[in-house]
């Protein structure tokens, strides 16, 4: 799946590991298909990169999501959050986007990699990957972006505020945020969605899976009420 600068922080609250063999090879490379694409993702054990190594359920079901809306990305100014394996975006990047497929340094290389398999080089030019710690780094990018992506990047609570930070430093009113989450009570994702980032942004599930864990939410910067200005200007 995905990746923050939080997953790594030994003070929060570890993510469930992705199921699998106890002994894992170096590199193991998967195919998915969404959207007639072949999509080759090779997953990098050997990096110690720990669960940006996963290919999380919460990406797959973001991909499904785009199939089944048939969601094009043609024209659209994206980038994606913790990406991971690049699994999401490459996608992006396939149905027409200019994707930034952003992470910590240390995954960076893995990304790269999947990209490389998976672009054509004709399209490698709406492609970038660029290192991006939440609550810091998003300083270094604009805030015109068209679509914002990310897949179960949210589950530790003391991530929550940088993200949210980063979410608004990134967006701005014409921006749709698409969030693909596992919804783990007991790591606070739900209040994340109905408590925390409403403050701040519309938010609404428009797809869950049929056991409900997953859900897609589809988020939007707050337009400011034109009388909080008139209150402020009447000061």
């Amino acid at each position: 799946m995905t990746t923050s600068q939080q997953k790594d922080a030994p003070s929060c609250t570890s993510h469930p590991q992705d199921e699998g063999p106890d002994s894992l090879p170096d590199k193991l490379t998967s195919v998915y298909h969404y959207c007639g694409y072949a999509l080759n993702i090779t997953r990098d054990f050997g990096a110690g990169i720990g669960v940006a190594s996963a290919v999380w359920e919460a990406a797959r079901f973001l991909c499904q999501y785009f199939e089944s809306m048939k969601i094009t990305f043609t024209g659209k100014k994206v980038i994606e959050l913790g990406s991971g394996t690049g699994l999401v975006g490459i996608l992006a990047v396939l149905l027409g986007g200019d994707v930034t497929l952003t992470d910590l340094p240390l995954v960076l290389n893995q990304i790269k990699d999947n990209v490389s398999a998976n672009i054509p080089p004709a399209e490698l030019h709406r492609t970038k990957v660029h290192a991006l710690l939440w609550g810091e780094d998003q300083k270094f990018f604009p805030n015109d972006y068209d679509i914002i992506l990310g897949s179960d990047i949210v589950y530790l609570e003391c991530g929550y505020p940088s993200l949210i930070q980063t979410l608004q430093d990134l967006s701005n009113e014409n921006t749709v945020i698409y969030l693909s989450s596992n919804i783990m009570h007991e790591l606070g994702v739900d209040r994340f969605y109905n408590d925390l980032i409403t403050q701040y942004f519309d938010c609404e599930v428009v797809s869950r899976s049929s056991d409900k864990y997953i859900n897609v939410f589809k988020i939007t910067k707050r337009c400011p009420d034109p009388g909080d200005k008139n209150k402020e200007s009447k000061a």
